[in-house]
């Protein structure tokens, strides 16, 4: 058993640095408090950004959760199908991924800086970007998106 597991670590330890790995490394080892700040968005921002055209928002719950309830303009992809999706992302824009609280966006925001994605996390979640899109809010929002 230990021969198996020092043969597997050593294989491991030899395989090539990918640019994705030191994408993530470059992220960890220089995070600051800016890096902090950067990597976090909340609703009202993101709503003058897709007003803009300038941020595409991906909801990363799964499938059952986006079927009970949507927000706006949102791409589903749910966190588990996100290494097979990577292609529907613009990645000319800032992306921004959310779930209801912030748990799984997080993830997902640490995922795609791994791939090289300009990417945040919305910190109020999908609730806060509900509750700032109620009546005249959310008519002005789907009125400049259209």
């Amino acid at each position: 058993m230990k021969t198996s597991l020092i043969a597997i670590l050593l294989l491991a330890i030899s395989q090539p640095v990918l640019a994705s790995d030191r994408n993530l490394e470059k992220f960890i080892t220089d995070f600051d408090y800016i890096s902090r700040i950067d990597m976090k968005i909340d609703s009202k921002e993101l709503i003058n950004l897709l007003m803009e055209g300038k941020a595409q928002l991906i909801d990363i719950r799964f499938n059952e959760e986006y079927a009970a309830w949507k927000v706006g303009p949102a791409l589903s992809i749910p966190l588990n199908e996100l290494p097979q999706r990577l292609n529907e992302i613009d990645k000319t824009k800032v992306v921004v991924t959310a779930c209801p609280h912030k748990d799984r966006a997080i993830i997902a925001m640490v995922y795609l800086r791994y791939k090289g994605i300009e990417a945040k996390y919305l910190t109020d979640g999908l609730i806060g970007m509900a509750e700032n899109l109620r009546g005249d809010n959310a008519w002005d929002f789907i009125e400049s998106i259209k």
